[in-house]
């Protein structure tokens, strides 16, 4: 060993335990908030818990899990200096894959990778993700914060999370209830939510130049604004509707667009097809087209267009579906109908026909 030299240690390396200790503490007030009754113990265990004794009422029920990330929209959150929605963002996509099958989503765990712990910008990452979790109903019952030097710089994060929910077996939601004749009925998404980010960054600073502070009159604010917009959680609306009314599928539209993830719940032999004309796409989806130049098809198979989620249900419940939604302000209405393959359609998917209104 060299003389003089100072021993090595983890703080020399980069990594500052106390900084996440203060983290921690930080962020305990918002994790509180984010409870159910089945909840048990604090933040800080080596595990989360959650009391399954709750699932004795159920005759039959099946876990459901899923896991996500918010991809390159973290980029906005740290260009922009906002950290307190993206865990927003994080729940809508994990929570939203869970209440496809018709799971109630009980609780979450996060992992918050870090090149540098900032106790402030964790803490406001966790209050986004112990919202979002409130607004789901579910718990936030444990999590991860990892700092990284050398991996990712001083301001750089990422977020990811997973989820478990229940549903009884004979109430599970997918392709084997949907029948020729269902409706489709689209919910309105609340802007880009967390798909297509790596595109829309693409056109928007690298094509057209723009700063995130422009002021764009059709977006009604700033770009920075229009892109940090928080994901809609649809988990409580899709049970609120199971509840009220019949209803044979979901599905959630991320990566892939809304033909894509609708085809993942239309059964062999069936077909839905969606008019585009029942609706106008909000004017961040047109600015995109227009400043890159992207083609509607590429712009449909990336971005969801203005519909964040789709219920499928038999036609009698149409009426009741729509009035549900309206009540819970999920701007809803009917987009298409499933139908028979027929030789213009393909067996098995979904179709967008027709122009945008």
């Amino acid at each position: 060993m060299t003389k003089n030299v100072p021993g090595a240690s983890y703080a020399a390396a980069g990594v500052d335990i106390e900084a996440g200790e203060t983290a921690v503490e930080l962020m305990k007030e918002w994790v509180r908030k984010a409870q159910r009754p089945e909840s048990v113990g604090a933040l800080g265990g080596f595990a989360g818990l959650f009391d399954a004794s709750a699932l004795k009422g159920y005759r039959r029920p099946l876990l459901a899990s899923a896991t996500d990330g918010v991809g390159t929209k973290v980029a906005i959150a740290q260009r922009m200096g906002v950290h307190d929605t993206i865990g927003h963002d994080l729940v809508a996509m994990v929570v939203d894959d869970l209440v496809v099958c018709g799971a109630e989503p009980l609780f979450m765990t996060d992992y918050i990778c870090v090149g540098k712990v900032h106790p402030e910008r964790v803490s406001a990452i966790v209050k986004g993700i112990a919202e979002g979790c409130v607004l789901a109903g579910c718990a936030l019952v444990g999590g991860e914060t990892a700092e990284h030097p050398g991996l990712l710089g001083p301001d750089e994060f990422d977020v990811a999370g997973a989820g478990t929910g229940v549903v009884e077996a004979d109430e599970l939601l997918g392709a084997d209830r949907i029948r020729a004749g269902d409706a489709v009925i689209a919910m309105a998404a609340s802007g880009l939510h967390s798909n297509g980010y790596s595109l829309v960054r693409h056109v928007f600073f690298d094509r057209a130049g723009w700063a995130l502070d422009r002021e764009v009159p059709e977006l009604g604010g700033t770009l920075g604004e229009e892109l940090l917009r928080p994901t809609r959680i649809y988990s409580l609306d899709c049970l609120a509707l199971t509840r009220a009314t019949e209803v044979h599928a979901f599905a959630h539209v991320t990566g892939g667009g809304l033909a894509a993830n609708l085809a993942r719940v239309i059964p062999d032999g069936l077909h839905a097809r969606i008019d585009r004309a029942t609706w106008t796409p909000p004017p961040v989806f047109g600015l995109v087209g227009e400043l890159g130049g992207v083609a509607r098809g590429e712009l449909e198979k990336t971005l969801n267009m203005g519909v964040g989620m789709v219920a499928v249900v038999p036609p009698p419940a149409v009426d009741t579906a729509l009035a549900t939604l309206r009540d819970r302000d999920v701007p809803a209405w009917v987009a298409g109908e499933v139908t028979g393959a027929t030789d213009a359609l393909p067996p098995v998917g979904a179709t967008l026909t027709g122009d945008y209104a």
